[in-house]
């Protein structure tokens, strides 16, 4: 029996298992174990060879932003119309076989957005290529899931089913339970607040079954068995997503309100060229990018070319900074001054903890190098030899 085959046999045993007290042990076994087996479906398979048509390309710019969505949504005229990328679009399904990117220029940065083949329901299984596409978006820092309005909410579901189970957690916070493996000593449960969903037998069970026997568990939080799955696998990536419905000049005023006054929502259609503005703003909003503008001594501010940081690449306090400016100028500096929002009063003087906010100005101050000895009068030594012998003799006298 093949992977697929377990996992649609266990899924079905959950299916037909009642949900209740007796039975919460059960099913968190279950969920460990097809947690376990669609990790392994992940992984290559053995002896296949390194080479073949992937998806991958060069990250180039401050971000990356990835197209995901059924085929014939528009994601292709949608990537037209913000980049100027011409990228094949048609009336029929499957028009884009291969990864398109394009580039964003916005608020002084550059985004870089890229096309994907549409994906089909089973797409974590491998059909359609499916896994191959996943795998370009677990490397974004944002997600568009382009639908078409004018379809049913399932086709979100379906998309939101497929990106979890290879995965990816959508507009979700990693959980805070510490976990930590240990040579001896047992399994130690401990937790900072009363649990409803997990106690310390279902806890022991999971761990069990991924042949875990000597850990230090920690809650922090009132967490569900599936975040314990996920911070045992320790391989998930949690990333924001923005929810695209493209072609709302197909359906009526009513059922565009309702779909633009969902959480993390923006209607657009691409053929009207309605509310691209909106989404644009929303993106630089949902990737959190900080614009820092350089300042030299006795200068105007560099207004021209920004330092771009990001939470989710490096940071944003002034270390991050310097950093991205050198890896060694942060040994010469001696503070900093700030001028913008980040700042109490105008220019302040930072350490290298200060958190930056966009469109900050940062003047560096170096430490000024040390004259060895002292200076003037009050030199420690002097240039003569330390031994008599190595002094020179004075040219005798002519008479």
């Amino acid at each position: 029996m093949g992977i697929i085959e377990r996992i649609k046999e266990i899924e079905a045993e959950m299916a037909r298992t009642q949900k209740n007290k007796a039975t919460e042990y059960h099913l968190g076994q279950l969920k460990a174990k097809i947690a376990k087996l669609r990790t392994q479906l992940l992984e290559p398979p053995k002896g296949s060879s390194a080479g073949g048509d992937g998806f991958e390309v060069t990250q180039f710019g401050h971000g990356r932003v990835a197209l995901i969505g059924f085929p014939s949504v528009g994601k292709s005229t949608l990537l037209t119309m913000l980049t100027g990328t011409h990228s094949e679009a048609a009336s029929y399904e499957f028009t884009t076989l291969a990864c398109i990117p394009g580039i964003i220029h916005y608020n002084d940065t550059k985004i870089q957005l890229l096309d994907l083949p549409g994906i089909i329901e089973g797409a974590s299984e491998g059909k359609g290529r499916g896994r191959q596409v996943i795998a370009v978006a677990k490397s974004s820092d944002l997600v568009l899931m382009v639908l078409d309005a004018s379809k049913s909410e399932g086709h979100r579901q379906i998309l939101t089913r497929e990106l979890e189970s290879v995965g990816l957690r959508l507009n979700k916070r990693p959980p805070q339970i510490y976990f930590k493996k240990k040579k001896t000593g047992g399994i130690s449960f401990n937790s900072t607040l009363p649990l409803t969903h997990v106690d310390e037998k279902l806890c022991y069970q999971i761990l069990h079954e991924y042949k875990i026997h000597n850990a230090e568990v920690l809650f922090r939080e009132d967490a569900t068995v599936d975040d314990l799955i996920d911070v045992i696998e320790g391989n998930r990536k949690y990333i924001k997503c923005v929810y695209v419905y493209n072609k709302i000049d197909v359906i009526g005023i009513d059922d565009v309100d309702k779909l633009a006054q969902r959480p993390n929502s923006v209607v657009i259609s691409c053929n009207l060229k309605l509310n691209l503005d909106r989404l644009l703003s929303k993106m630089w909003e949902e990737m959190g990018l900080v614009r820092v503008y350089t300042k030299a001594q006795g200068q105007q501010p560099d207004f021209s070319d920004p330092v771009v940081l990001s939470a989710d690449r490096g940071g944003c306090t002034v270390e991050d900074f310097c950093n991205h400016i050198h890896r060694n100028l942060i040994k010469d500096v001696k503070y900093v001054l700030v001028w913008g929002t980040s700042a109490r009063h105008y220019p302040q003087h930072c350490g290298l903890g200060h958190v930056l906010q966009d469109e900050d100005v940062v003047q560096i101050v170096k430490k000024k190098e040390k004259e060895e000895g002292g200076r003037g009068r009050f030199k420690s030594h002097s240039t003569a030899p330390a031994r008599i012998s190595d002094r020179q003799k004075k040219v005798p006298l002519k008479t």
